[in-house]
């Protein structure tokens, strides 16, 4: 039986890994997490909440990091010392399984090294994700349902923490518009590249003659207003409406006034939130989305004065950003980096990596070339 190579792709793993190392500077985070460490154990630090989860979170982050890089330095040096033993005893089985470890371990070092691109000021932070049916009657109101389910079941092969904060249903099918949470490190990082316009054809279900429909929906993401971080909004500057929580096809779910809608008057920013028993609950929830929305548009007016002074007078680059075809044909394409597959079905069950990847680097090259 002929020996196992892959000389190659391991002296490969070794180069990006270093690469990681260098770009993410250990020894920098290493420096950090005992530093966090000191505080952590300050008796006192409790006496701030807010201080205290800030220190805590950013100790398990930073912790977590390590981790991962140690745990796949480890494990390509265990793919070397299980070639050795794979050719040494003849053992088919034993070269199969170096075959899938390689291929695992080639994964989780992609994943890294695309986390070493998330280095913007908010990329950190958890996101805020808004789902808003567009044109296309019911076809539309069903697509802004299936990007809900989309993005709900990629968080959940992700184990990311999400909450759905709240969700307007439509008069026919599907909804006219939600936002959910996704407080997880990185999440905004991540999700920021899915905001957009995203268009779907496909042979509408609502149509008598079966005719082929194109609708749209837009996504938006926004960071996570740190616990720590306050943006003073003073209440001459909100309006706050209470109003009945409810189902689907306008069904009351709940018997009395605790879902909460607050305007921002001097932007009209509107936040909603009903996923909470509590009104007072529900008030907390949608004014941290109000202030992560208001600091949102403040990151974008400052992006913009850089480019005005710049000269840059480009669009954004996630207008028009993703097609999803069923009919005639099977394709989801983005149209930013051209990165398609042939399986909607997966896509809209929750495969986004292949989408988000290519986003991230596509972003990263074009803020590099601006």
């Amino acid at each position: 039986m002929a020996d196992l190579d892959i000389s190659q792709e391991l002296k490969q793993l070794r180069t990006t890994v270093t690469n990681i190392v260098e770009v993410l500077d250990v020894p920098k985070i290493q420096a950090e997490v005992e530093l966090l460490k000191v505080q952590a154990e300050d008796p006192n630090l409790w006496d701030d909440q807010a201080k205290a989860q800030s220190v805590t979170s950013a100790l398990s982050q930073k912790q977590a990091m390590l981790a991962k890089v140690e745990s796949l330095q480890q494990r390509v040096d265990d793919l070397e010392v299980l070639v050795e033993m794979a050719n040494a005893e003849g053992d088919v089985a034993t070269q199969q399984e170096v075959r899938i470890e390689l291929v695992s371990v080639e994964k989780l070092v992609g994943e890294l090294e695309i986390q070493t691109l998330l280095n913007g000021e908010f990329d950190s932070r958890g996101a805020v994700v808004t789902i808003r049916a567009g044109a296309g009657g019911d076809d539309a109101t069903d697509f802004a349902n299936m990007l809900l389910r989309m993005y709900l079941r990629y968080a959940e092969q992700k184990s990311l923490k999400t909450s759905v904060l709240d969700i307007s249903y439509a008069e026919g099918a599907g909804i006219k518009s939600a936002t959910f949470e996704v407080d997880s490190p990185f999440a905004f990082g991540t999700l920021s590249v899915e905001g957009g316009t995203h268009r779907l054809v496909r042979m509408s279900p609502f149509n008598a003659a079966g005719k082929r429909q194109t609708s749209f929906a837009a996504v938006e993401v926004v960071p996570l207003v740190a616990q720590t971080e306050v943006i003073d909004i003073p209440e001459s500057d909100i309006r706050v409406d209470v109003f009945r929580s409810s189902g689907p096809g306008g069904q009351s779910v709940n018997t009395t006034d605790s879902a909460v809608r607050i305007t921002h008057l001097p932007t009209g920013t509107v936040v909603s939130c009903q996923n909470e028993k509590s009104q007072l609950q529900n008030k907390v929830a949608a004014m941290r989305v109000l202030q992560s929305r208001l600091l949102e548009v403040r990151r974008r007016e400052e992006e913009a004065k850089k480019k005005q002074i710049a000269g840059d007078v480009k669009a954004s680059w996630g207008e028009q950003m993703r097609s999803y075809v069923m009919a005639p044909y099977q394709m989801v394409k983005d149209l930013r980096t051209e990165y398609e597959v042939n399986n909607p079905g997966a896509v809209f069950d929750g495969d986004l990596d292949g989408f988000i990847d290519a986003g991230i680097r596509w972003r990263k090259q074009s803020q590099a070339s601006a």
